[in-house]
């Protein structure tokens, strides 16, 4: 017997503050934020039946609101009408966001190293970006934290 086969998507999340409601970051995102919009996105595009048969599998693994990187899990069967969905996803709460697939595997193990690979060059460029408005342990505790997290995603 075939186990149930899955497909894992590490998405990189733009958004958009100048057409959102304004400040630095416009909204927070979370795994309940995010997999809402896909939901939405999959029911107008798709349907009921559609968005029912993607909700098989689909989850949002892993959410990172710092560098906005996130981790998606969807059916092999059903993954590329998830992706198609994903791309049609325009709005998060008040806010305009664009996604970027960055990598596309069928194992946690490739899924979580391509994660572990695109952090570590985002939160280097955070760092770049912040300066010296950041302390060193401050981006290296948050860097560990999202390391962690990423980390116990294969158990």
């Amino acid at each position: 017997m075939v186990g149930f086969r899955n497909r894992y998507m590490v998405m990189e999340v733009f958004l958009d503050p100048d057409k959102g409601f304004g400040g630095d970051d416009p909204i927070i995102l979370t795994q309940f934020n995010i997999s809402k919009g896909i939901k939405d996105s999959l029911l107008e595009n798709f349907g009921e039946c559609g968005l029912a048969s993607s909700l098989i599998s689909f989850q949002v693994k892993y959410v990172n609101p710092i560098t906005k990187l996130c981790i998606i899990r969807a059916s092999r069967d059903e993954h590329q009408k998830v992706w198609a969905a994903i791309t049609l996803v325009r709005r998060i709460g008040n806010c305009s966001v664009l996604f970027n697939l960055l990598d596309l595997s069928g194992s946690i193990k490739a899924c979580i190293n391509a994660a572990l690979k695109c952090e570590g060059m985002k939160f280097e460029h955070h760092k770049l970006l912040l300066g010296n408005r950041l302390k060193d342990d401050d981006v290296n505790q948050q860097l560990q934290s999202s390391l962690e997290k990423i980390k116990t995603l294969e158990h």
